[in-house]
Formats: structure tokens, sequence, C-alpha cells
């Protein structure tokens, strides 16, 4: 029997019958959701559906009720701390706004992960720092920075520069391109798709942004009635049968953005 192309491809991050709540308030429930090796996933719902909620406990930051989550194939449940942070080191975080500490540079920022996991020399966390400044298309001066004398689109990169530091597999995004002028988040968005190809990553995007959904990712996954009410690529978006789902991709903010044409890579369908 032929695999489809699910099937064919590698899980890293299961989540099964997640159930997150907040006192009497039941914000996740029962949800699943599937992320494949070297996709873009675009993850996105109404404003406070709870996609960031499922991130944070994804990432341990919130507590669950019930459910499992497994990471690159490990259950953090059935692990010991010294494989838990092992985990920690292939992932790879960018919040909202940043979240960059506003009493470090630019650099310091980024070693702050260096300094957590890995016994490093100076020097070389040095040439790292430096290293991921240039990945992220900031120039070197933007080392001793801080986050004050950083415009909004130096703040996301040096972020994301952060988010790289410890060569992750698996990367969070959190709203990306969230006050972003259009020509900033177009580049984002490019930047984002060059370093999935290039370092391999698998991205995982919470986003409001139609062009990000449209232009850079492969899958999308919608977040509704406190579960996944859909997932799949742009066409089975326009086919699913919800009022919210058909307004969101096709109410007139969708109908001005033209479809991709095909081509290489990991093109939307």
């Amino acid at each position: 029997m032929q695999q489809t192309r699910s099937e064919a491809r590698e899980v890293v991050l299961s989540v099964k019958d997640l159930t997150v709540g907040f006192g009497e308030k039941i914000v996740l429930d029962k949800l699943n959701l599937d992320i494949y090796r070297g996709e873009i996933l675009g993850f996105v719902g109404a404003s406070g559906a709870g996609k960031s909620v499922l991130m944070r406990t994804v990432l341990r930051l919130l507590p669950r009720r019930s459910g499992s989550i497994e990471i690159l194939g490990a259950d953090y449940d059935a692990v010991d701390e010294v494989q838990r942070i092992a985990l920690d080191t292939r992932l790879g975080v960018l919040f909202q706004h940043g979240a960059l500490f506003s009493a470090l540079t630019v650099k310091e920022n980024i070693q702050l992960p260096m300094r957590e996991y890995l016994d490093l020399p100076q020097w070389l966390m040095d040439e790292l720092a430096y290293l991921k400044i240039e990945l992220v298309g900031l120039k070197p001066d933007a080392a001793d920075k801080y986050p004050s004398e950083l415009s909004g689109g130096m703040i996301k990169r040096a972020a994301l520069a952060r988010a790289l530091a410890l060569d992750p597999d698996l990367v969070f995004l959190d709203e990306p391109t969230s006050g972003l002028d259009p020509i900033g988040a177009a580049e984002f968005d490019e930047l984002i798709a060059q370093l999935r190809d290039t370092l391999g990553l698998t991205v995982y995007m919470v986003t409001h942004d139609l062009d990000s959904l449209f232009s850079v990712c492969d899958r999308i996954a919608v977040l509704g009635q406190k579960r996944v009410l859909v997932e799949g690529t742009l066409d089975d978006m326009l086919a699913f049968d919800d009022p919210w789902v058909q307004s969101y991709f096709r109410g007139k903010r969708a109908r001005s953005i033209p479809r991709p044409e095909p081509s290489g890579g990991h093109p939307v369908k």
C-alpha cells in the first residue's frame, strides 16, 4: 500500500488529547496535532482561542490537565532530567514581542542559551553570536546595541538569532511579523523560508498574517472550539465548511492576496 504524504514523513511534534484549563475555564479540550520534519506550519485561530496557550503548553511554560506531548520522538513525561535538557537544546523560541532582555546587548541576549546549556569559552561564544547575527541578516555592529536602540524589525531578527543560538531542530515563532510594515514582514517571511531550507529547520508559526500563510507555510492548522478544526493545504482551508474558516480565508482581505504559483521547494497548494 502506498504511503500518504503525512505517513511518509517524520513527526517531530505530536500532541495527543491535550486538555488545558485555568480554573473552571477549559481553553483546549482533547486537542490533537502533528508537525512533520522540515515543514513550516502556520497555526491560526480567532483572538483568544488559545494559540499561544498551546505553544506555551508544548514548551512546558503552562501546565496541562491531560494528554501527551512528544517532541522529536520523546515523551517529556517519560524522560529523566538529563534527557529533558537535551531536548530543550533542540528547541528554539521567538516570542511575539521578541522578549529580549533590555539590560543586555544583542550579543549578550544571543549568548544566554549558550551560557545556560553549554560550557564554552567566551571567545567561542562571541564568534557564534556574530555568526547568528549574520545568519538573520543583521549587521555586525548590531551585536553591541541594546534592544532600545533597535527598530521593530531588528528586534525580531535579534530574537530569532537568540532562538537559533543552540542550532535547534524545531523553532516556535509566536506572531513573528506582528508590528512590522508589509515590506519588513515579507522580508522576514523570506528569511524564515531561507533558514528552513538552509538549516533543515521545522517551523511552528503562530500567526494572523495572511501573507505568511499564503507565501511560506506548507501546511495550515486552524484552532477553534478548543481543538484543531482543520489542517492541511490552503485548498483544504478553502474547502472546509466552517463560517469562521470561510470568513478568514475568503474574506475581503484574503481575496486581495494572489495565490502563489507552484514552484520548487515547498509550495503552498
